[in-house]
């Protein structure tokens, strides 16, 4: 796939109507990553953010350590804050 579908792929599934000038188009080598559709699942979990809605009770790191287990990778970690909203009412 050129650059030019990608670019017009994008822009037609967010509704935009651009009109894009490119000045060089080249072709790339699968040997230096995937296209996203065409990217297996295990490269997608290893390269992720979940946004993760935590429950009341555990802590941050038992999650991190659950999420770790559940996909069966070495690192994993939180950023911010995972504690759960209390609405006052």
């Amino acid at each position: 796939m050129i650059l030019n579908d990608f670019i017009y792929k994008i822009d037609n599934f967010c509704g935009y109507k651009n009109e894009w000038k490119i000045r060089k188009d080249s072709e790339t080598s699968d040997k230096y990553g995937y296209y996203p559709e065409k990217r297996p699942i295990e490269i997608h979990i290893k390269n992720s953010i979940i946004n993760l809605d935590k429950p009341p009770g555990p802590t941050s790191h038992e999650v991190a350590y659950w999420v770790k287990k559940m996909l069966n990778v070495t690192k994993a970690g939180h950023g911010g804050t995972l504690e759960p909203i209390h609405w006052a009412g």
